[in-house]
């Protein structure tokens, strides 16, 4: 029973955040070269999805509370797909606007609500793994995307919105009986009593998880809205060839999750953050200084398994902080998420007006994104550096 609920919880990632958002990556330059909408509207279009995203990251656990998790789950899941068919009908800007605003919302509470519901009815030797299998929905949505959609597109634009709609209609459909019931297992320790604030000792641990989440979230936005357009127009390579690095940044995103979870167990996961934001911050740079195709899909292999990546390294980060209070761990995550929203949404409408302000300046976005990366390293060495010297004063 436990692998139905990992696929469950699989397919809510893959359909909310994998396809709902990732998928409109390899449609930017059909949807302009359709005529759909203006580049600077499919781009402002493309920001929609990352606000919602974060309305959804502010209202999961409120209307879980309310509700359920597994019926607020189930429900994002159909709106998605709702979502889908009505992006299939170009009737204005603001229309389809909303339905990819409302796409985002249903992935902002889907990664809220996954975690916490799948989880705690795992066994405790099990949990680092169903994590990142949970997650790796998002990869195989991104690769899937980078696959599906070129292949829709031979079909039309309308039809391949309608496709997607079919896909996730399908996977909603075929995991709805699968969401955990009754209470977590015996061996999960049951959660401490949590407080609405953090402990004096826990707090800069914690604020500096959300300042290196934020910035995380700045630079990780330039390559997931405009890697596609970059290499099919920036680059004059042509939609087919956009697609295929889509494809290579979906499976670098497949990879994340298992490779960046192997990192986290043996370095432990705030080392294992500095470690991969090294890493990715030399990615982003070398996108913004190659146009070599082969070099360029290393790049995109690297810097795909990060999105995903991230999210089970930061989770098992919140364990560190707190490693006994299940729902501290959960209110932490949701505040996370808040923050990584927030800041995600703001990156994509910063993007979208330095990418129309700058004539088209792709490699600027890159090398915007690789400091914002860079700058995720200096509070973890400041912080402890100014309470050094707190400590010094009081002595």
């Amino acid at each position: 029973m436990l692998w139905r609920h990992i696929i469950a919880g699989f397919s809510a990632s893959l359909i909310g955040i994998g396809l709902a958002r990732f998928a409109y990556t390899p449609l930017i330059p059909s949807l302009i070269k359709a005529h759909w909408f203006s580049a600077d509207g499919v781009v402002y279009l493309g920001a929609a999805n990352l606000a919602g995203y974060l309305i959804g990251a502010m209202i999961g656990r409120p209307l879980a509370a309310r509700l359920t998790n597994v019926g607020i789950l189930r429900g994002m899941k159909i709106l998605v797909t709702v979502a889908f068919l009505g992006c299939a009908f170009p009737l204005s800007l603001g229309w389809f606007f909303v339905w990819r605003l409302l796409s985002g919302v249903a992935g902002g509470a889907i990664m809220v609500l996954v975690a916490a519901t799948v989880l705690p009815h795992m066994p405790d030797h099990r949990r680092g793994i169903a994590s990142g299998a949970i997650f790796l929905g998002i990869g195989v949505g991104i690769a899937a995307s980078g696959t599906l959609v070129p292949f829709l597109l031979e079909f039309g634009l309308r039809t391949t919105w309608i496709g997607l709609a079919v896909l996730s209609a399908v996977l909603t459909i075929l995991s709805w009986t699968w969401w955990p019931r009754g209470k977590p297992l015996p061996n999960v320790r049951a959660p401490a009593p949590s407080k609405e604030h953090d402990t004096g000792s826990d707090r800069p641990r914690v604020e500096l998880l959300y300042i290196v989440y934020a910035l995380t979230a700045v630079g990780l936005v330039a390559p997931m809205v405009f890697l596609v357009d970059f290499v099919a127009r920036g680059l004059n390579a042509g939609e087919k060839m956009g697609s295929f690095f889509w494809v290579i940044y979906g499976l670098g995103a497949m990879l994340g999750p298992p490779a960046y979870g192997y990192v986290t167990d043996r370095l432990g996961a705030a080392k294992a953050v500095r470690l991969l934001l090294a890493l990715q911050a030399l990615a982003l740079v070398g996108l913004a200084m190659t146009q070599n195709l082969v070099v360029l899909g290393i790049f995109t292999f690297i810097v795909g398994s990060f999105p995903p990546g991230i999210v089970p390294m930061t989770l098992g980060w919140i364990r560190e902080i707190h490693p006994n209070d299940a729902a501290r761990q959960n209110i932490v995550w949701s505040r996370a998420t808040i923050v990584f929203a927030a800041f995600q949404a703001l990156a994509g409408y910063g993007y979208s007006a330095v990418f129309s302000h700058s004539g088209g300046n792709y490699a600027l976005l890159f090398e915007i994104s690789a400091a914002a990366i860079v700058f995720a390293f200096l509070p973890d060495m400041l912080i402890p550096l100014l309470r050094s010297r707190r400590a010094a004063a009081i002595r």
